[in-house]
């Protein structure tokens, strides 16, 4: 049995209780009633977003979700099942995050040092659990659709993870040694 990508989706946002953003218009297979007309996202956005998404999970012995193409799939999200203020909170933390990176560090994100990014963005993931008013929300979405996309790409349940897209029987409690990858979805 073959699942598509809208049903792995669907198991996935409700195996994490809902809380990824946009979750509501997963589980009802409805779009927001409310969303930016025209969005669009430029080749150079989403090339931008792949790099985040690698800075996040990097290629190391299987492939990174730059190899999953993540930038697209963050960006079929955001324009599917964000709503207005979903995606306007997207958008301004991208342009804060380009801005922010470049007069910090004095070079783009995309051509900055692997290390001067994941830095950059652990510090934006602190900053935002110690921040009162939760800003900026923006590293929790990246961090949710780069997980999301990566793990329900075909590289990442089949690389990453231990696919078995037909299972045999029900097998109730599977030892699971060091090293082992976990069984995709």
């Amino acid at each position: 049995m073959n699942m598509n990508r809208r049903d792995a989706l669907k198991s996935v946002v409700l195996m994490m209780g809902g809380t990824m953003v946009g979750a509501t218009a997963i589980l009802t297979g409805c779009a927001p009633d409310k969303q930016i007309e025209g969005l669009d996202f430029s080749p150079e956005d989403i090339a931008f977003l792949d790099e985040i998404g690698d800075t996040i999970i990097p290629e190391t012995d299987t492939p990174g979700a730059k190899a999953a193409g993540i930038g697209t799939f963050m960006v079929m999200m955001v324009k599917d099942t964000y709503d207005e203020n979903q995606q306007k909170t997207f958008v301004d933390g991208l342009n804060m995050i380009r801005k922010d990176f470049k007069d910090s560090k004095g070079v783009e994100f995309e051509k900055a040092s692997a290390e001067d990014r994941l830095a950059y963005l652990n510090g934006m993931y602190e900053q935002y659990k110690s921040s009162e008013n939760r800003e900026p929300q923006i590293i929790y979405m990246l961090k949710d659709l780069t997980v999301l996309g990566y793990f329900t790409s075909e590289i990442g349940a089949t690389q990453a993870l231990n696919y078995v897209e037909v299972p045999g029987r029900y097998d109730g409690c599977i030892d699971l040694k060091p090293g082992d990858r976990a069984y995709a979805i």
